[in-house]
């Protein structure tokens, strides 16, 4: 099933409901929401409080963008490697080409 996503303004609402004395089954229940992703949230936001230790959503954001471009260069640097190889096997057999004319 694919990961929804909800902005981080709906987000919130959901929590101030929450905050405001709501409890997360009847919240979950009237947004249609799994109760497991209403404490995911709240714990999450406990982090982004410094409430709670772990990676706050600017941290997990950043880490996923710096995997991202990792995984891009990994990438490139195969390409360039192949190509490499390549033009050094294309540069031996011009030359062999060349000196046996």
């Amino acid at each position: 099933m694919p990961k929804k996503h909800y902005t981080p303004e709906y987000k919130r609402r959901i929590l101030d409901l929450i905050l405001a004395g709501r409890r997360v089954a009847d919240v979950a229940h009237e947004f249609k929401l799994a109760e497991q992703t209403i404490y995911r949230w709240m714990r999450q936001a406990k982090v982004d409080a410094g409430q709670r230790d772990g990676l706050t959503t600017d941290e997990k954001s950043e880490l996923a963008r710096l995997r991202r471009e990792v995984a891009e260069l990994r990438e490139e640097k195969e390409i360039l490697k192949k190509f490499a190889a390549w033009s050094a096997k294309e540069a031996n057999w011009n030359t062999k080409k060349r000196s046996g004319s």
